[in-house]
């Protein structure tokens, strides 16, 4: 008879719990809860991203195929497609967000002396965005085009390590520049940047944060250098 721990809760043992349940606590996820708590979800979701899940179903399939194993991974709820979705619907997302800010940080610190093959001390960031298509009878709100939804997903890479540190969703028609309206600048890092976000007014507001920034150039822009 195995004893052992499986690999999954393994690797949710690295994860501060203690941080996830304050995060619960703070934005009172559990709150008459009898069954299927925050933690249950987590794990659930983790375990699905972990292993490339498409849907619910999917994700309910895959799980109950090991029932018996599921104690040992740590969810003790009842695992279906009503509770993931009623769940996914009423939690507060803002249980998952903080509590992603808070492994994104440990992350940061932990690659914050990694080599990345630049004579760079400061730190180095891409910025991009990226089309995510969906069902329009399903999301009616992400109107995209007349028959087509979507929504743009803006990251924010931490190069070291390759960890998202800004994550913004706007809908589809959303153009890329204007995320640099709500895009945190931290001085004296570098920002690489596609010609997309080739905004003059935008850009000086990079420079007087004190950061940089490296932008391809649009096959029309006129300009001539100074200094270098």
């Amino acid at each position: 008879m195995n004893t052992q721990p499986t690999v999954f809760a393994q690797i949710m043992a690295f994860l501060p719990m203690h941080d996830f349940r304050k995060c619960v606590r703070r934005y009172r996820g559990n709150y008459k809860i009898k069954n299927f708590f925050c933690l249950d979800q987590f794990l659930c979701l983790a375990f699905a991203q972990l292993t490339y899940r498409e849907s619910l179903r999917d994700i309910e399939a895959c799980l109950l195929s090991m029932k018996n194993r599921l104690y040992h991974m740590g969810i003790r709820g009842r695992v279906s497609r009503c509770n993931l979705a009623h769940a996914n619907e009423t939690r507060d997302w803002r249980i998952y967000a903080d509590f992603a800010q808070g492994l994104i940080a440990e992350a940061r610190r932990l690659y914050r002396d990694e080599d990345i093959g630049l004579m760079l001390k400061e730190t180095a960031y891409a910025f991009d965005s990226t089309t995510i298509d969906l069902c329009l009878s399903l999301f009616p709100w992400a109107k995209f085009r007349q028959h087509k939804g979507a929504i743009k997903l803006h990251a924010l890479l931490d190069l070291r390590g390759s960890i998202p540190s800004f994550i913004h969703m706007t809908d589809g028609k959303t153009h890329d520049v204007r995320i640099l309206d709500v895009l945190p600048i931290e001085a004296a890092s570098f920002y690489i940047l596609d010609r997309g976000y080739l905004d003059f007014a935008r850009l000086y507001s990079l420079h007087q944060h004190g950061a940089f920034f490296v932008i391809r150039a649009k096959s029309n822009l006129r300009s001539q250098r100074i200094v270098s």
